[in-house]
């Protein structure tokens, strides 16, 4: 098999890249708290990884990014306001 070399689009250790990773962590321990029934702190990991992404999408100026953050940073207020009523 030949060894194709791969390049990423986008550069390594800027700001955007920090918390897209780190967004991306905390997503996945948001789900990981979703799926063991750990409520409402998975609700407030899960919003602070998709704001991170918010803000991820906003610097890369990507709508789709940005309209599915919002979307699910409305959904997931929904749920935190409707926890504590």
């Amino acid at each position: 098999m030949p060894n194709i070399p791969t390049t990423t689009k986008t550069p390594l250790h800027t700001p955007d890249w920090y918390i897209k990773w780190v967004s991306s962590v905390v997503l996945l321990i948001g789900m990981l708290l979703t799926s063991n029934q750990i409520h409402p702190l998975n609700l407030f990991v899960t919003l602070t990884g998709c704001t991170g992404w918010l803000i991820v999408a906003i610097l890369w100026n990507d709508r789709s990014i940005i309209f599915t953050n919002t979307v699910a940073i409305t959904i997931l207020m929904n749920g935190l306001i409707k926890h504590f009523i």
